[in-house]
């Protein structure tokens, strides 16, 4: 059973997370020749103050944003 734990930022829309889980499951069949229903995501969503870009937070960098 293929799982993918995918990292990302907050502020993705749930429309956007919903295709980010189906085109990450539909390479993995392709690719694995697996069955969909075999296939699990984990979207870990992160907090712009847990994310760090060249010794800043992003969201120092953003501007507090």
């Amino acid at each position: 059973m293929p799982m993918l734990q995918v990292s990302i930022m907050e502020g993705r829309t749930p429309e956007q997370k919903e295709e980010l889980i189906k085109r990450l499951t539909a390479t993995v069949t392709e690719t694995l020749s697996v069955k969909p229903e075999s296939v699990r995501v984990l979207i870990q969503e992160m907090p712009k103050t847990n994310w760090g870009i060249a010794g800043q937070s992003v969201a120092k960098r953003d501007g507090g944003k």
